[in-house]
């Protein structure tokens, strides 16, 4: 039999718990590290995450301050320039030069009276072809005799323009000249734009309606006011030019009639009657 050696068993037996105590500290070691470098990457993911947060919020705000900027912008732009369409929406307008201006048929000829509304009648002197900022214009040029100006109508806008009245619509003139006037009870000031209306309208039927209202014969004219009396003697101005014209008679004689239609002046005529033919004829014209 072999002998045993205690010492040898000893040490051996040493050894191995020597050895165990040294692998467990070494796993122990790995798990802390393994712990800490966990937590390193807790850490780590967790501030990133913050980081991305608070970039997406700085992110943020300056989007919304850039936004709000342009739209200020925009709203500066549409105070300064009502008619321009936002930058989003712009779209560029397509210019196109003309050259020409709208070809229309005369309707008037040279010497021909027509009615302007906002100056009254007038007659066309000549047709004249002119270039205006590069645009070739056709127009007719008009004399007005009594405001001793003259006019330029172009051809595409005759419509503006109309021809003289007939003899028809002169005695309906006369008929409605001879009527009672409609007064209205309204503010003055309202009355005067509707009168104003419709002289400017040109129309021949409008300006006897405003004759015949702002009539007021020769014995109440001091109760008239100055801006009544003038809207008055613009429109009777302007019947009676065309009266005239129309009836191809001298201006005394078409303001008799238009004095006649509206009872003016009657008493002076009366004396001058009066002057002239004896008493026993004077019943007879009073009741012509």
């Amino acid at each position: 039999m072999k002998k045993i050696n205690l010492i040898s068993t000893l040490k051996k037996t040493f050894k191995t718990k020597k050895t165990v105590n040294k692998k467990n500290d070494k796993l122990k070691t790995k798990i802390k590290k393994n712990k800490a470098a966990a937590k390193t990457k807790k850490t780590k993911s967790v501030t990133k995450s913050k980081k991305a947060k608070v970039q997406k919020k700085v992110l943020k705000s300056v989007g919304k301050q850039k936004i709000l900027k342009t739209e200020k912008k925009n709203a500066a732009e549409a105070n300064t320039n009502p008619l321009r369409i936002p930058k989003n929406n712009e779209q560029k307008p397509e210019i196109k030069k003309v050259k020409k201006q709208d070809t229309e048929k005369k309707e008037y000829k040279i010497k021909d009276y027509v009615v302007y509304p906002k100056h009254g009648v007038g007659q066309i002197t000549e047709f004249k072809k002119m270039n205006i900022g590069g645009i070739d214009i056709e127009a007719y040029i008009l004399k007005f005799e009594k405001d001793k100006a003259n006019g330029m109508v172009p051809v595409n806008k005759q419509s503006h323009l109309r021809p003289l009245s007939t003899i028809n619509q002169v005695n309906k003139c006369i008929s409605i000249l001879k009527s009672k006037p409609k007064i209205k009870r309204s503010m003055w000031s309202r009355r005067a734009q509707e009168y104003e209306a419709k002289i400017s309208s040109g129309k021949i039927y409008e300006l006897a309606e405003v004759v015949r209202d702002l009539n007021k014969g020769d014995d109440l004219m001091v109760d008239q006011s100055y801006s009544e009396r003038q809207l008055f003697e613009k429109a009777y101005e302007r019947i009676l030019s065309e009266f005239q014209i129309i009836l191809n008679i001298s201006l005394e004689d078409t303001q008799k009639k238009l004095d006649k239609a509206l009872k003016r002046n009657l008493e002076k005529q009366v004396q001058k009657v009066e002057n002239k033919i004896p008493e026993d004829d004077i019943q007879e014209v009073m009741a012509k």
